[in-house]
């Protein structure tokens, strides 16, 4: 009987043994399917897609009222641009506007922004759950998530041209949008480049070509008032903390870290070739930041979060706050997001000396 409950026991334990074997690797596997999740959604729609609501982009309104559903809307074959100017969009989609497209699903945050920056606002039906700025999108019909959107929610409002993140997670709905009759606009911004190139495309298939060149201009002088103010010694490195479990940041090349070096400072994982890369406490104490970026939230919790100590500027009190209803994207605020970041660092570099 000894020897039968001790089995018994042995057995017992193999088997918790085993479900916590088990469920350790079911853990894990979730973790790295939520990190490649974030690190898309990062690379995708700017790292600061699910951050609060931006502010109001005061004067940046709509140019003509949106047309009914179900009224005759302009015919766009095969191809892009307006009055039978033809483009091949990032997914190599050729796109031709007989007449300007009237009724405009954007998928992408920064679309939707310099659509309504454009004069274009109200010519927009639906946008994706991260559209908050400015503040009258809110008011356009939520359509879900603009990777792997709900073909069927978009094709609801009866769009003429649906313009999307040319991620190839989209493919499949563009060819189910295109198949619907509905034309389809896919455009990378990754970059600060890649802006001007938005603005232009989007001006040519709205006929606001005139109305987004002066925003692009606009774009241009400000990122250039930016680059033209004075330096103060070495730049600073920076460690821009993008998401908390896993630990996630920017790497070279992104948008944020574009955004670092027009704000005179160095990434501190700027020499990692993903976009959004993931790292580990261990690796963010060893290159030791001069200072540490993040919103609001997540800056109050690292300073309470014993785990973060290990990093110096955590640990000295150098985590910086920064303006996430303004940074996140690489939209038609850039240069005022540039220059807010540039003038918070610079504050907390003069305050170190």
């Amino acid at each position: 009987m000894v020897f039968a409950g001790h089995a018994t026991r042995v057995a017992t334990r193999a088997t918790r043994a085993t479900r916590a074997t088990r469920a350790t690797r079911a853990t894990r596997a979730a973790r790295a399917a939520r990190a490649a999740g974030v690190a898309a959604c990062c690379a995708v729609m700017g790292a600061l897609a699910c951050s609060s609501p931006a502010r109001d982009l005061r004067g940046l309104g709509a140019g003509d009222a949106a047309v009914a559903p179900g009224a005759p809307v302009a015919n766009i074959a095969p191809g892009l641009g307006a009055a039978g100017d033809t483009r091949v969009d990032d997914f190599g989609d050729a796109l031709q506007l007989s007449a300007p497209a009237q009724r405009i699903v954007s998928l992408n945050p920064v679309t939707t922004e310099a659509l309504f920056a454009i004069g274009a606002g109200a010519r927009v039906v639906g946008r994706t759950h991260w559209d908050n700025a400015p503040h009258a999108a809110l008011a356009v019909a939520d359509l879900g998530n603009g990777i792997q959107p709900n073909v069927e929610a978009v094709l609801a409002v009866h769009p003429d041209l649906v313009v999307l993140y040319a991620a190839q997670s989209n493919r499949a709905a563009a060819r189910a949008f295109r198949r619907a009759g509905v034309q389809t606009l896919t455009l990378r911004t990754d970059h600060v480049a890649d802006l001007d190139r938005v603005l232009r495309d989007l001006g040519r298939v709205t006929d606001r070509s005139t109305e987004a060149q002066g925003v692009a201009d606009s774009v241009r002088r400000s990122l250039a008032a930016v680059r033209a103010m004075p330096s103060h010694g070495t730049p600073p490195s920076v460690f821009w903390h993008v998401w908390d479990e896993p630990v996630i940041t920017s790497g070279a090349g992104s948008y944020l870290d574009e955004l670092l070096t027009l704000a005179k400072a160095r990434n501190t994982f700027g020499d990692l070739a993903q976009p959004s890369p993931q790292v580990t406490l261990e690796a963010i104490a060893q290159r030791n930041p001069d200072f540490v970026l993040a919103g609001p939230r997540t800056a109050a919790r690292l300073r309470t979060d014993t785990r973060w100590q290990v990093v110096d500027a955590v640990r000295l009190g150098r985590v910086l706050v920064y303006d996430t209803m303004l940074v996140g994207r690489p939209g038609v605020r850039l240069g005022e997001a540039a220059r807010s970041l540039r003038l918070l660092i610079d504050s907390a570099t003069r305050a170190r000396r």
